[in-house]
């Protein structure tokens, strides 16, 4: 049976990076990932390919319809999706294998498979039919979140579409209809309303980005709308139906009303993330989740059992790549006893719309008892 000193199970943003910070600080580390891929959903469905995409439907836009202003004439401007996509590929492909270098130039063992904690000290590692057990003096969780389904609402990733099919719709929607308002909707809303769909963002709040400063939402809802986009606040999905020519979408005001139908080509249901704790094991150690599904820890990120943290999506705050990341740092510097440590307050939320917008800073949560959190 192999044994290390820190095993992290995840090799998400604030996995990969715990498990470099911990090897570099001179622990034997072991990092477990069953995607097949480093990354985890931030490289590989989620912040990376979204950037990618926004950044080329940007200058599609601007070769299509905003150069001339600049004295620059463009005609015949044609959308190539397949080598957009395939651009997205490289992107994702070169990053997730630049990872994989990070762990070999750091003796990291790079684990694939599906992490489970069986025992304080031991964690089972599931390879289809193969299961291998390792022991760890030290259990980083970083196993992230999944999207949040929306309930009566099926998604297939053909016509009803999480944020993963709608990286990878195989040609442009005549019409989109987005469930959220949040950056997520916002952000692949823009990349195919850019490429030439109909986008209608549907928003069960009466405010686009409800997190943001509500001047700052007024004003981006005013620009996307000068842009195409379009809103339809206080109004909830009441059912979803896939058809052979689209989707057929049921919807109501918020707070009651009658009821509208409408159909669209393809339906992205974005209305948020959920931690993903599925076999983890949790319950082999008696750690309990929160209301929320949350893993509690303390001001260190240590679970109930003592040798056993958590990190990024799985705890209390905002599911942000970049606060993981720290959260990763700060917990390698712990185990080596160091005095790691996070400023939340200091944490920036990016929506990488046109124009882009930021915010830095936020409100204070308890979290159950085990310390309290700002950002």
């Amino acid at each position: 049976m192999q044994e290390f000193d820190v095993v992290v199970i995840g090799g998400g943003p604030g996995g990969y990076v715990a498990a470099i910070k911990a090897a570099q600080l001179g622990l034997k580390t072991a990092c477990i990932e069953k995607r097949g891929a480093l990354g985890g959903t931030c490289l590989n469905v989620g912040c990376i390919p979204s950037k990618a995409l926004l950044n080329s439907s940007e200058k599609y836009i601007e070769a299509k319809s905003h150069l001339e202003h600049y004295g620059v004439k463009c005609s015949g401007v044609k959308l190539d999706l397949e080598t957009m996509m395939s651009n997205k590929g490289k992107v994702v492909s070169d990053l997730t294998k630049g990872i994989e270098g990070l762990f070999k130039k750091n003796k990291i063992s790079y684990i694939k498979g599906l992490g489970k904690i069986i025992e304080a000290e031991k964690v089972a590692v599931v390879n289809g039919d193969k299961i291998e057990e390792i022991k760890a003096k030290n259990i980083i969780i970083a196993t992230g979140s999944e999207v949040m389904d929306l309930k009566g609402i099926e998604i297939d990733e053909d016509k009803i579409v999480s944020s993963t099919g709608a990286l990878s719709l195989k040609k442009v929607p005549k019409k989109m209809v987005v469930i959220g308002g949040g950056y997520i909707g916002l952000e692949m809303g823009s990349v195919w309303q850019r490429l030439g769909a109909d986008v209608e963002v549907v928003e069960y709040l009466d405010q686009i980005v409800p997190a943001m400063d509500v001047e700052i939402a007024r004003h981006l809802h005013k620009n996307l709308s000068s842009q195409g986009m379009k809103f339809k606040l206080g109004t909830k999905v009441v059912s979803a139906i896939a058809t052979k020519s689209g989707v057929e979408i049921e919807t109501e005001p918020s707070k009651g009303g009658k009821k509208e139908k409408q159909k669209c080509d393809v339906l992205l249901v974005a209305i948020g993330r959920k931690p993903y704790t599925e076999n983890l094991g949790c319950e082999n150690v008696e750690i309990e989740l929160d209301e929320r599904g949350r893993i509690p820890v303390d001001i260190y990120f240590r679970t109930k059992v003592k040798n056993i943290y958590a990190i990024g999506d799985v705890i209390i705050g905002p599911m942000l790549a970049h606060k993981a990341e720290e959260e990763g740092v700060a917990v390698a510097e712990l185990i080596s006893g160091q005095s790691g440590h996070v400023n939340y307050k200091t944490i920036p939320s990016v929506i990488y719309t046109y124009p882009e917008v930021a915010s830095v800073g936020g409100r204070r949560i308890k979290s159950r008892g085990y310390g309290i959190f700002c950002w």
